[in-house]
């Protein structure tokens, strides 16, 4: 096995381990904003981790590995804010440790400013 197939296959690994503590930190966190965060930041990475790693484990497949990692980079992000604004929207309750809520405070400043006050 080649140095450069060890390093791939260990920075695979660490994609996994990534993912493994992200879902420890799913059962941890308060409510589903927190969660979202944590599945959306460590999905990235891991996938990132992933995909460089098994580029240098088969490296005629760097293509398709370049390819699925700006997939998910630029979706990953997007999609996650996407749900958390629904689910805001939908009503789902804040962790009862959860001080602020700017999305709120956002929502009530341009609700004011279209009424015609400041």
């Amino acid at each position: 096995m080649e140095y450069l197939q060890i390093i791939g296959a260990v920075i695979v690994v660490l994609g996994s381990l990534v993912l493994l503590i992200a879902a420890i930190g799913l059962i941890r966190m308060p409510d589903a904003y927190n969660r979202i965060q944590v599945g959306t930041k460590a999905s990235t990475l891991s996938v990132a981790l992933i995909m460089i790693g098994l580029a240098l484990v088969i490296p005629s497949w760097v293509g398709k590995f370049i390819t699925i990692l700006l997939f998910v980079m630029l979706t990953n992000p997007i999609s996650s804010n996407v749900l958390m604004r629904a689910s805001h929207k939908a009503g789902e309750p804040l962790s009862q440790v959860t001080v602020i809520d700017k999305l709120k405070e956002d929502e009530d400043n341009e609700k004011n400013n279209s009424n015609g006050t400041v």
